[in-house]
């Protein structure tokens, strides 16, 4: 096996600039550690117990920080167990037409709208709750946040941070510091954890872009560690983490109802994400990959291959760019944010508003009741301007007494 990858994937072409071989970039123990592919291996375990340390992080401090924020649940009615409608509802997560819905009624001796009002109440059953979003959001926003924080504490004194011609001056011959190691290691464990757990995730609306983003970043991580692209590598996840943490921030109290803080923040993340994914991602990083290190060696399919992983990156920056500037377009003109339009609406569900049977269910008796009377007063003011309004128009057309 280890001769065939040696014959077929580890050939220099791939990941060496021409005329350079392995042995030429062959470091001792004194000069630090190089990089090598054997090491990416640790980040499938890595993956499994980030997801183990994820569930007990969910209930330990995930719910009771929902709790302390002041997340609520909607109350839902749950759907009454009809086995045929069980069955088709798993099969086709679609709502049925209206043809499946005249079908199923006959099967069930049920009733049209009885079968439509069964499939609204069990899309609605599956929805995830404000607690488990919140959950989600906290344990994103608990790794960003040290991950921004360390990466930056590890980079901040290195010298391919100020200066991005140093990330390519005497490469690929670049040993790698232990905490930029862990920093790469730690990173692809996440993502894999997040790619593992996309199923069971609460689906977005942008979830084919988050799963291409995920298996992107893989890529880029694996590729760039394998070919020694590690300070460029390190720049890129600092970039992205530099934002991340600010937007689960902001859903966390989003969902918990604190509507100024949520605005603000996500002003604030806006802001960053804009500079850093539209200006400096590809001003600074993509530049110095695609031009600056075209001074220092020749392309080869290391050079088209990581900068194709970095374009798909920045094509995903300017989508999520678009739904981020539709959201500030609704906070300037409308004065708030009424929805995530990055990644927090759900796509396996409809967005038609609940009929009035299922918003009563989430609000107490006393509501109802003040709703109907008020509604039947309306009516009631309306019937009787219609009456004053019919009888001038009778006074009007009888002719006037002497």
């Amino acid at each position: 096996m280890e001769a065939l990858l040696n014959e077929w994937l580890w050939q220099e072409k791939y990941w060496l600039p021409p005329g350079m071989r392995w042995r030429d970039i062959e470091v001792t123990e004194d000069e630090g550690h190089f990089p090598l592919p054997r090491d990416l291996i640790y980040t499938l375990p890595l993956a499994f117990a980030f997801i183990a340390l994820r569930y007990v992080f969910e209930r330990l401090i995930g719910v009771p920080l929902s709790r302390h924020l002041g997340v609520k649940d909607r109350i839902r009615i749950r759907a009454t167990p009809i086995p045929k409608l069980e069955t088709f509802y798993k099969q086709n997560r679609q709502p049925p037409s209206q043809s499946e819905v005249a079908s199923l009624g006959k099967q069930c001796g049920l009733s049209q709208r009885k079968i439509q009002t069964w499939f609204r109440h069990r899309r609605n059953q599956d929805r995830p709750s404000n607690t488990k979003k919140c959950c989600e959001a906290s344990w994103r926003f608990v790794f960003y946040l040290i991950s921004f924080t360390a990466g930056l504490a590890s980079l901040i004194n290195t010298p391919w941070f100020w200066d991005h011609r140093e990330c390519w001056r005497g490469y690929p011959k670049q040993p790698v510091a232990e905490a930029h190691y862990w920093y790469y290691i730690l990173e692809m464990g996440f993502y894999l954890s997040l790619l593992l757990c996309v199923s069971v995730d609460v689906k977005r609306k942008d979830f084919k872009e988050q799963v291409i983003h995920h298996i992107a970043t893989i890529f880029l991580i694996g590729f760039s560690y394998c070919a020694n692209y590690v300070r460029v590598g390190t720049l890129v996840m600092l970039v992205h983490d530099s934002s991340d943490f600010l937007l689960e921030s902001a859903k966390m109290f989003h969902y918990a109802g604190w509507t100024r803080t949520c605005d603000s923040l996500f002003v604030i993340f806006s802001l960053v994400f804009l500079v850093t994914r539209l200006v400096v991602f590809p001003g600074r990083v993509v530049h110095t990959t695609l031009v600056v290190s075209l001074e220092f060696f020749q392309p080869f399919f290391g050079y088209y291959f990581f900068n194709g992983l970095l374009l798909v990156l920045q094509a995903l920056h300017i989508f999520w760019a678009y739904l981020i500037l539709r959201m500030v377009y609704k906070f300037v003109f409308m004065g708030k944010v009424e929805r995530d339009e990055r990644s927090d609406e759900e796509s396996e569900v409809d967005d038609e508003e609940e009929e009035p049977e299922e918003e009563g269910d989430e609000c107490s008796w006393e509501q109802r009741k003040g709703t109907i009377n008020s509604k039947l007063a309306s009516l009631a003011n309306n019937c009787v301007l219609n009456n004053l309004t019919n009888q001038r128009n009778i006074n009007s057309r009888m002719p006037k007494a002497r």
